[in-house]
Formats: C-alpha cells, structure tokens, sequence
C-alpha cells in the first residue's frame, strides 16, 4: 500500500525553525515530484515547494523562498523541509503528496499530486 507520512512539526516562536519529514512506504520515491502543501485555518490548500527526484531540481513559491528547503534524504524514501526563519503566516498543517515529475512546480497544484499524508501541524507563536 502506498502511503505518505509526514512528521517534524510542532510549536515555534517566530524566527524559529522545524525540520519537517515525508517518509514515504510502500514504494519507492525515485522519477517523482515530491510536493509540499500547507492548508491554514479557514483557506486553502496551498502549494509552497517541490523537488524532483528525477534531476534534483527544487521549486518555492515565493511566500517561502529564501526561508524553506527541500531536499531528499540519504535513506532516498524520505523528503524533508527545513524551515527557518518561521512567521506566524506560516502556521499551517504541513502534507506532502507525489505526482510525476514535470508536474513539479513553485505552485504545485493539489489536483495532480496523490497520496497525501494525514499531515503535521506547525504553530508560529509569540
């Protein structure tokens, strides 16, 4: 069964930083674009980040450029994203998703990413 796990996320004071992991079972996440989304209270589901496993190549949107990281782990069925420099507009629950590589994008669209996690919230506190 494939599925997607995401954990890493918790409470941080503004300037803070989280580690978020997606941890991916049942296949493998090579040839794939691995997406972040962020879903606040009350707006939608937003794509932020994107990495292809196929070249490596990493996207952001601009709310989180400069400030997010994608990478994929050595164990090669994990993809992270380290956050720092965190602001209370970045409290949110955090999934991931897969989809084929060119679909990978600074503003991935949720309609063409699967396998979305049950999430993890992150809470940007003062």
């Amino acid at each position: 069964q494939r599925q997607l796990v995401e954990s890493g996320g918790g409470l941080v004071q503004p300037g803070g930083s989280l580690r978020l992991s997606c941890a991916a079972s049942g296949f493998t996440l090579d040839n794939y674009g691995i997406a972040w989304f962020r879903q606040a209270p009350g707006k939608e589901l937003e794509g932020i980040s994107c990495i292809s496993t196929s070249d490596g190549s990493t996207y952001y949107a601009d709310s989180v450029k400069g400030r997010f990281t994608v990478s994929r782990g050595n164990a090669k069925n994990t993809v992270y994203l380290q956050m720092v420099t965190l602001k209370p507009e970045d409290t949110a629950t955090y999934y991931c998703a897969v989809a084929p590589p060119p679909y990978c994008s600074a503003y991935p669209s949720p309609a063409v990413f699967d396998n979305r996690g049950q999430g993890t919230q992150v809470t940007v506190f003062s």
